[in-house]
């Protein structure tokens, strides 16, 4: 297979636009899912407990304490359908069709309670302005199977590169995981001291939550599919707090900018998409924004490392 064939399957083409109905719906499918994660397992650190993991298939909300021996809930991008596993060796699923988001709702919270679990959940969305709630949202919506497939083949290559950008940190560093609430794929590091308050204030979500989460100092970046700060899909990365002159400084590649209404530089998806070689194009925006906040916001340095290698053990530091 040449290259182009490569870049073509592994950096599929996903306009915003052409999908954002389905992507709408996904979402929310998404916050049903991962509220159920959420109520039914203990507080992790900056929610982490709360997240969902991508897999060749889709995306996992990995073991939930629920039920008897536990219960995993995926989403399948490929046959397309939810799929529920309980310890007890019971297994039910739904397919992923048009529908409305309470349509969905009843589907999920029916298949819980068949596999043995709690589906009690707190029943509305969040980060979203305006919501309504689940049992409540019977407007049917659109489901485009091809655009989730090939947005899930750009998850599944953008999770290998953060998580290869990850692994050159000793510090604190999350998973790299997939927020339901704000619909983005993300990786965090952090620098080990105390932030400010965050102000919080962002929609349907308590400012304890917010503020917990932004406890410390941290770099962050990540993928959104489109319909946030920008209008299309598209890489993030920013400081918190940002450091003086951080919007000004120099990163990679060109057709990365500061949004400054947004306060974090940008890379349009297209533009790695379409690069001669898509990883290092978006590995050095990953780098380049990291070192821009690690300098400017004079963290420990010695906690950088090189990439890992496999079988490799890292050296000493």
């Amino acid at each position: 297979m040449s290259n182009d064939q490569t870049n073509a399957n592994e950096w599929p083409q996903i306009p915003f636009a052409a999908w954002q109905t389905t992507a709408a719906a996904l979402h929310l499918y998404l916050q049903v899912v991962g509220k159920y994660r959420l109520a039914r397992s203990p507080w992790v650190n900056h929610a982490w407990h709360a997240t969902f993991y991508s897999t060749p298939r889709g995306l996992t909300t990995s073991l939930v304490p629920d039920g008897e021996g536990g219960i995993e809930v995926r989403f399948d991008f490929l046959d397309h359908t939810v799929v529920g596993r309980c310890g007890n060796g019971k297994t039910d699923s739904f397919p992923l069709a048009t529908m409305s988001v309470a349509d969905f709702y009843d589907q999920f919270t029916g298949m819980i309670t068949a596999l043995g679990g709690n589906a009690a959940i707190h029943g509305s969305p969040n980060e979203l302005p305006d919501p309504v709630p689940f049992a409540e949202d019977t407007v049917s919506r659109p489901y485009d199977a091809d655009a989730v497939t090939r947005f899930h083949r750009a998850l599944v290559t953008i999770s290998r590169v953060l998580q290869d950008f990850r692994t050159g940190f000793r510090g604190k560093v999350s998973p790299v995981h997939l927020f339901w609430g704000s619909f983005d794929l993300a990786v965090t590091r952090f620098s080990g001291r105390r932030a400010p308050l965050h102000p919080g204030g962002i929609p349907n979500l308590p400012d304890d939550v917010t503020q917990e989460a932004y406890s410390h100092e941290v770099s962050s970046a990540g993928f959104w599919a489109g319909g946030g700060p920008v209008d299309d899909a598209a890489f993030y990365s920013y400081a918190y707090p940002a450091p003086q002159g951080f919007s000004e400084a120099p990163v990679s590649p060109e057709a990365a900018y500061f949004d400054s209404d947004f306060g974090e530089f940008i890379l349009p998806y297209e533009a790695v998409r379409c690069s001669a070689d898509p990883e290092a194009t978006l590995m050095a925006f990953l780098e380049s924004t990291y070192a821009a906040a690690a300098s400017l916001g004079d963290w420990d340095r010695s906690q950088e490392c090189p990439r890992g290698e496999t079988g490799k053990p890292l050296p000493i530091g």
